[in-house]
């Protein structure tokens, strides 16, 4: 199967959920767009417990990915199978500390005020 094949049925999976998609992006970058107007940088800002809960959210999701997609970790056999769960677990990773680490830097800015 060739890639644009593969997008063609990536388009039409997701095409469902597309509003879905489009709101939770609103909703980052309006987050975004209030912390960095409150002075938020994301390499001055330093918080472990952010990292720390990215990291855990990030490595949870090998468990719960399978049961989202109504499947089982018995059914991750080959080494594909695997590359797909721990990429979709590291993406899952990195989305979470997008949201996370702006919501740390505005409760600590509330703090300082």
């Amino acid at each position: 199967m060739s890639i644009n094949g593969m997008l063609t049925i990536l388009m039409y999976a997701l095409a469902p959920f597309r509003w879905l998609l489009i709101m939770g992006l609103i909703i980052i970058i309006a987050l975004h767009l209030l912390t960095y107007r409150r002075g938020y940088k994301i390499t001055h800002h330093r918080s472990r417990l952010t990292n720390l809960l990215a990291l855990l959210i990030g490595l949870t999701a090998i468990l719960w990915i399978p049961w989202l997609t109504h499947s089982t970790l018995g059914y991750v056999a080959t080494v594909f199978d695997w590359i797909a769960l721990l990429g979709a677990a590291a993406a899952t990773s990195v989305m979470a500390f997008i949201i996370l680490h702006p919501l740390s830097y505005l409760i600590s800015f509330q703090d300082k005020e």
